[in-house]
């Protein structure tokens, strides 16, 4: 009994100090001990409406706290309100400004963090861009015939088989590729070589009279007398000759605007099975290990322990199924991969167009136009495999007898582009 009554009555005097201390605390003190997240001044806020940007709110925000301190110093003393005590609206104002300047601060802070970060995207965008050359940019559409030319009917004759060349060809780039603007990279230009001192820019097509075109740039720029006196490998591994993407930008731009371009090209099929001759009917330490192997093992069925090991005896057939294959075991060589890709004709302006078909002619006449010493010609001679007859026509389409209507048509489709740009005609009746 007497423990109840001590408890109750510890109760009623907990309950009694507790309502004289909520009667003792100042309202206003209540007020600021709020969560600072919520409002009590909901008098003040306006409606919130779509589709009004941040910039419209923070200008209104601006405005309103411009108007309260513009009173303040006016009257000396906050307006009052009927809803809203003086110290709550002085603190919501207060309150108010200083999200503003806080929000101001922030915006600030971003757009130098924008500006900073466009400034190192600029000189990033500067640094690595790629030249920009628009469609026909060359000083030389092609060189002009000398007044004492233009009455020689063969060199008309010539130049104006150039012209129509170079018509086709932009005309099959203008259908097929875009060409309004054109990027040119230095991949674009790595098989292009420099000669200087007749301002010459030769693209490599390989198995389309390359060897004996670096013999005559070599000449040209004084290193040989002669293009008999330079062996095989010193036009090949011997790095006598400039490339142009050994250049820097504005040395490459200043080439290609005003040097004379020119590569040769080849009748696809033809330049590929001379191609396969060359790389896997001789001896040949780098195409058997590295294609050879590759090839007989992954399209030849029971080959031979000998064949995997050395990568030598590659058939044509097996060759060409390499060549078609989206996921080939080993990558693309320079010698059967498309002139389009080599030397870029719809990006860079060439201004001479040769043919192997006619090496002899075209070249000599190349040279006419450049001014190039009058002893020097072209020369005929095959360095490589000299006791072997040439590849031709004839020996082409015995080469692609061995492939059935398919291979054929899907090889026809790989060089198309070729076919196409250059204006050769299809090597078999049954394509389309």
């Amino acid at each position: 009994m007497r423990l109840t009554c001590m408890f109750s009555f510890i109760l009623l005097f907990g309950a009694a100090g507790l309502v004289v201390f909520i009667h003792l605390q100042d309202p206003e003190e209540i007020v600021h001990q709020q969560t600072p997240g919520i409002k009590y001044n909901m008098g003040f806020q306006q409606p919130k409406k779509d589709c009004i940007s941040s910039n419209n709110q923070d200008g209104r925000l601006r405005k309103n706290t411009a108007d309260g301190v513009a009173t303040v110093k006016r009257s000396g003393s906050l307006p009052l309100s009927a809803n809203v005590p003086t110290k709550l609206q002085s603190a919501d104002r207060r309150q108010s400004s200083i999200m503003f300047a806080m929000k101001e601060q922030q915006q600030k802070g971003e757009e130098i963090n924008s500006m900073r970060l466009h400034k190192r995207r600029r000189r990033f965008v500067i640094k690595k861009s790629p030249i920009l050359i628009s469609m026909n940019s060359s000083a030389l559409s092609l060189p002009t015939l000398k007044s004492e030319d233009r009455n020689n009917n063969k060199w008309k004759s010539l130049y104006q088989i150039q012209r129509e060349r170079k018509r086709i060809m932009r005309e099959t780039c203008s259908k097929y590729k875009s060409n309004n603007r054109r990027i040119i990279t230095p991949y674009h230009v790595s098989r292009i070589f420099v000669e200087d001192k007749y301002r010459v820019l030769y693209c490599e097509v390989p198995k389309a009279g390359c060897s004996n075109w670096k013999r005559v740039l070599m000449v040209l720029n004084g290193l040989a007398s002669s293009t008999k006196d330079i062996q095989h490998n010193t036009v090949h591994y011997g790095n006598y000759l400039k490339k142009l993407d050994g250049f820097d930008r504005k040395g490459i731009y200043h080439r290609l605007n005003t040097y004379t371009k020119m590569l040769f090209i080849r009748e696809p099929f033809e330049k590929l099975v001379s191609a396969f001759r060359d790389k896997f009917e001789h001896p040949n330490n780098y195409y058997h290990p590295v294609f050879g192997k590759a090839i007989i093992s992954r399209y030849r069925v029971n080959a031979t322990k000998e064949a995997l090991r050395t990568g030598s005896g590659v058939k044509f057939k097996e060759f060409i199924q390499y060549l078609l294959d989206v996921h080939r075991p080993v990558g693309m060589d320079i010698h059967w991969d498309h002139v389009n890709r080599l030397c870029s004709p719809c990006l860079v302006d060439y201004d001479f167009v040769g043919k192997f078909e006619s090496m002899e002619e075209d070249a000599n006449f190349f040279l006419h136009l450049i001014g190039a010493p009058q002893n020097l010609t072209f020369p005929k001679f095959k360095d490589r495999h000299s006791n072997d007859e040439r590849t031709t026509t004839k020996i082409t389409q015995q080469y692609f007898a061995q492939l059935s209507p398919s291979q054929r048509q899907r090889s026809y489709d790989f060089y198309y582009m070729d076919y196409l740009m250059f204006n050769y005609s299809k090597p078999f009746e049954d394509l389309y």
